[in-house]
């Protein structure tokens, strides 16, 4: 991929100067020409959306500070909310236009696409968009789903310990009887059948459960398989976990390059990268951030893969850089379970917007790939070479014994 902001410069930790610059850059010329006139007054209107939410966020602030500005302060948030109406009813428009027109949308309008993607999929889009993004909405394994739940696999003991444990707090999923533990039950034992070396691996439970939020079981299971097999999902989840491995390799790598002085603090307090990034890449943010974000992130995901991981997990640790550099491992590990999660409740735009700022280089994430797998491979020969040197000194041993 080749995000429009990807140059741009590294934001401080305690930078604001651009948090009011919400929206996403404006479609390029090239993007303008293939857009209609409603279109492009749709786009302004979403760009202006994005304005008045800060705005609406700002002064509610202002309106719980003081009494003496809270008339002003209501009369600011009815203003912005009035207009938001108005330009959520543009926005189901166009996206309505986008899903009925989706392959001229990938073929002639794929960055202003992007874009759109980064500010958010109105929620009742969500299922055919994220089915639309991945080729999931007409796969022949779907034919296959209702014979595998008639099979048995040997997870169903793991799935059905962990489903308990996966989002336990959400309606959809209380209850050992729910609709919801029902479902992901069997769609994680049925992609445990379609692919016996990865069988059941946790955390991938939240990845489905965040799907069943949005569609059915069938189409769920359908989207699973898509994100397993194209989005480096089925490397991660592996027995071996070789991708996860790689992920917190590249990860350290731009944390040491553009938050040198976080890392020297992380290491001296041998406060390890998979410590707190690992549930991360496994889950996609969805066991660490409240779901509004994370969904908001897996829309991005679902266009732009593991990048947006590596992006908002880096714009993360530069936010609370000066709080972290402060604490020990213990006031670490309380700031990053009680302290980040909620940071960006109130505008994830924000979030956002700081992950576009982070440098990120697919060439050398690629050049970080060719590094970490040639040092795998000669930790494998050493390996290998320390075995044959058990057997020979074994084998020499017998020979002793038997003369």
């Amino acid at each position: 991929t080749d995000p429009p902001l990807a140059g741009s410069p590294v934001l401080s930790p305690d930078s604001s100067s651009h948090d009011a610059a919400l929206s996403a850059p404006a479609a390029s010329p090239a993007d303008s020409e293939n857009l209609s006139p409603d279109e492009l007054e749709l786009l302004a209107k979403l760009e202006e959306q994005n304005r008045l939410l800060e705005a609406d966020s700002k002064s509610m602030r202002s309106m719980s500070g003081s009494r003496r500005n809270s008339g002003s302060s209501l009369v600011s948030s009815s203003s912005a909310s009035s207009n938001l109406s108005h330009l959520e009813e543009d926005t189901w428009i166009l996206w309505g236009r986008i899903v009925n027109e989706w392959d001229e949308w990938r073929r002639k309008k794929d960055k202003l696409l992007k874009e759109l993607l980064r500010k958010g999929i109105p929620h009742h889009f969500r299922a055919i968009v994220w089915q639309l993004l991945c080729n999931a909405t007409d796969m022949p394994v779907k034919n296959q789903y209702s014979e595998l739940l008639k099979m048995s696999s040997p997870c169903e003991k793991l799935i059905r310990r962990d489903i308990a444990r996966t989002y336990p707090e959400h309606d959809f999923f209380k209850g050992q009887d729910s609709l919801g533990q029902e479902v992901l039950f069997n769609v994680m034992k049925a992609y445990s059948l379609v692919d016996r070396e990865v069988g059941y691996c946790q955390g991938s439970a939240f990845i489905v459960g965040l799907l069943l939020m949005q569609m059915p079981e069938e189409e769920a299971f359908c989207v699973f398989v898509r994100l397993m097999q194209e989005y480096r999902l089925r490397e991660l989840f592996k027995p071996s976990m070789a991708e996860l491995g790689l992920c917190i390799y590249q990860f350290e790598h731009l944390l040491q390059e553009q938050l040198p002085e976080l890392n020297v603090h992380f290491r001296s307090q041998s406060f390890h990268t998979s410590m707190y990034a690992s549930s991360w890449f496994l889950t996609l943010f969805l066991t660490f951030l409240p779901l509004p974000i994370a969904t908001r992130i897996f829309d991005i995901f679902m266009y732009e893969g593991l990048e947006i991981i590596f992006r908002i997990g880096i714009a993360i640790l530069q936010y609370n850089q000066t709080d972290l550099i402060q604490l020990d491992m213990e006031g670490m590990s309380q700031h990053f379970q009680k302290v980040i999660p909620h940071q960006f409740d109130s505008c994830p735009d924000k979030l956002i917007l700081r992950a576009y700022q982070v440098r990120y280089n697919p060439k050398r994430m690629k050049k970080l790939e060719k590094e970490y797998t040639t040092i795998k491979n000669k930790e494998m020969e050493e390996q290998i070479e320390i075995k044959v040197c058990i057997c020979v000194f074994r084998c020499s041993a017998l020979s002793v014994q038997q003369v």
